[in-house]
C-alpha cells in the first residue's frame, strides 16, 4: 500500500489543511537542521542537548533582548507566548542579576483561550494565559514590567494591539517575538486551515488577529498532553490569537521546539523539521519563521532521524 496517497485520499479527507503537500512534508523529516537558501541570513537554530539547557538558552536570549534595548535607550516591544514556559524563570533571573529595569517594556501575549465570541477566561483561572504569565514571569522580576504595558489577548484588548504595536515602533520600539510552533505548524493560535479564507498570500500577511478562533484537533491534543495531564475535555477548542500581520513585523524572533516526551517519543519533530524545510506557504503558519533573523532552540532528538519506533 502507498501510505502517503492513503494520507492523501479518503482515509483522512479534510483532516489535514488544504495546500498540505503530504509528500513534501515527508521529505523535510529528513533533512535534520541543515541550511536552507530561503532562511533570512541571520536565522539560526540552536541545538540544545536536553531541557535543562534548552529553558536557559532560550531564557538568557529574552534576557538579552530586554537588556540590549535598556542599553541602547530604546523601548521594547515584546510578543510573548505560554508554551513553552520554562524559559520565563530563567529569562527573570538574568534580568535580576542584571539589575536591569524593564519600565521600557510593553508586553503583548499573544493568544488566550476563548470561546466562539473571543470571551476569554477569568485571570485568576490557573488555565488562562494571563494567570501563568503572571505567575511564571512578572512576579518574578524585581523590577517588572509595569501593569499598564501588560496586554493580554481579551476580547477588548486584542483588537488594540495593531495600533499599540505601530505606535511603538514609530517611537523607534524594537519588535521581538517569541513563539513556539504547534503540532499544526501554527505560531500563536494562527492555524494553517485559515489560509483558504484568503484570496491570496499577501491578503493573509496583512490579518492582525482573529477573535474565538476554531482550533485544529489535533492542536486540541497537543494541549491536552502538555497543558491539562491528556484531559482533552478541559481543552477550550477557541483561542483568541494574533495573527501574521503582526507577528511577521517582528524585527528579531526567538523561538522554541522542545516538544520531546521522553523515552524515545515527542509531538514536535515532524513541525519543527517542515518548519526548516517546507519553504514560505501561507497554508502551513510556521513556514515564515526562518524568514525572519533571530534564533530557533530545539532539542536535539527532534531534528531527527524520525523513525517508527515502539515504545
Amino acid at each position: 500500500m502507498d501510505f502517503m496517497s492513503t494520507v492523501n485520499g479518503s482515509l483522512l479527507e479534510g483532516f489535514y489543511p488544504e495546500g498540505w503537500d503530504m509528500a513534501r512534508i515527508d521529505a523535510c523529516c529528513e533533512k535534520g537542521a541543515a541550511r536552507e537558501d530561503f532562511w533570512h541570513p541571520d536565522f539560526n537554530p540552536v541545538a540544545c542537548a536536553d531541557i535543562h539547557d534548552f529553558d536557559t538558552y532560550m531564557g538568557h536570549e529574552i534576557a538579552m533582548q530586554v537588556r540590549l534595548t535598556r542599553e541602547e535607550g530604546r523601548k521594547l516591544a515584546i510578543i510573548l507566548p505560554v508554551g513553552p514556559m520554562g524559559m520565563y524563570r530563567w529569562a527573570a533571573y538574568f534580568l535580576n542579576q542584571w539589575k536591569v529595569n524593564c519600565d521600557h517594556v510593553t508586553t503583548f501575549n499573544m493568544d488566550e483561550w476563548s470561546d466562539g465570541e473571543g470571551n476569554t477566561l477569568e485571570n485568576t483561572n490557573p488555565a488562562s494565559f494571563e494567570y501563568s504569565m503572571k505567575d511564571a514571569f512578572f512576579s518574578k522580576l524585581e523590577q517588572t514590567v509595569p501593569e499598564n504595558q501588560r496586554n493580554f489577548a481579551t476580547k477588548t484588548n486584542l483588537p488594540t494591539y495593531p495600533g499599540k504595536i505601530t505606535a511603538l515602533k514609530e517611537e523607534g520600539a524594537k519588535l521581538v517575538l517569541v513563539y513556539g510552533i504547534g503540532r499544526m505548524c501554527h505560531i500563536a493560535f494562527w492555524e494553517p486551515h485559515f489560509a483558504v479564507e484568503y484570496a491570496s498570500e499577501e491578503e493573509w500577511k496583512k490579518a492582525p488577529y482573529r477573535l474565538g478562533a476554531k482550533l485544529h484537533p489535533l492542536t486540541i491534543e497537543q494541549n491536552a498532553i502538555t497543558s491539562f495531564k491528556s484531559r482533552t475535555t478541559l481543552v477550550p477548542c477557541r483561542a483568541n490569537t494574533i495573527g501574521p500581520g503582526l507577528f511577521l513585523q517582528a524585527d528579531y524572533a526567538i523561538g522554541g521546539a522542545d516538544g520531546a516526551l521522553g523515552r524515545g517519543m515527542g509531538w514536535q519533530g515532524m513541525s519543527f523539521l517542515t518548519t526548516l524545510h517546507y519553504g514560505p506557504d501561507m497554508h502551513i503558519t510556521s513556514t515564515f519563521i526562518p524568514t525572519l533573523p533571530g534564533k530557533l532552540f530545539y532539542l536535539n532528538e527532534l531534528a531527527g532521524p524520525l523513525v517508527a519506533e515502539c515504545n
